[in-house]
């Protein structure tokens, strides 16, 4: 049997939605999203993050912005002793034809092919409805944060489960797997 993975959304989901954010020093972490991430790793699961980055279509910044953003991510998540297995970024525009733009499942299927994992035996936590139908797309239980964009979707989503945050979700998570 392979190793489960959590996929989960950046914006609005891991840290403070900014409105595209464009400067690793406006990286904020939500209160207990690294704990949240370390028990993660603890419960042996992977930890994937899936991320429309539209900002870079729209010029708003590019691919080595992106990847100081990132640098920090990483690096604010290791001081509190959480890791993440792999980050996928689709860069593209709402307009444009690719298959990695959420809810295409582009994203998943990189990462899967990296990480070798069934999707079907993964978890899906995000902020907007794009997360849950990426989840429900690939066969992956499915999770609705009320942090970031969340509360404007929780009367109509169509999640298997809506939380508070991104650790109310691994307590979900962690319980599911009893």
């Amino acid at each position: 049997m392979t190793k489960r993975f959590v996929l989960i959304d950046r914006d609005g989901t891991i840290n403070v939605e900014k409105h595209y954010l464009s400067d690793p020093d406006q990286l904020e972490l939500y209160p207990g999203v690294a704990a949240a991430i370390r028990r993660l790793n603890q419960m042996d699961l992977g930890v994937v993050v899936v991320t429309n980055q539209s900002g870079i279509a729209r010029g708003y910044f590019d691919l080595a912005r992106l990847d100081e953003i990132h640098t920090r991510l990483f690096t604010m998540l290791e001081a509190e002793g959480a890791a993440i297995d792999g980050l996928y970024i689709c860069p593209h525009g709402p307009d444009e034809d690719c298959t990695c733009r959420k809810p295409l499942p582009g994203m998943v299927d990189q990462a899967v092919a990296d990480h070798h994992f069934d999707p079907r035996r993964a978890f899906m936590i995000g902020d907007k409805e794009v997360d849950v139908e990426l989840g429900h797309g690939v066969g992956a239980v499915s999770f609705l944060v009320r942090t970031g964009h969340g509360p404007q979707f929780v009367e109509s989503t169509k999640a298997d489960y809506v939380v508070d945050d991104l650790p109310a979700a691994v307590n979900v998570i962690e319980g599911l797997l009893k």
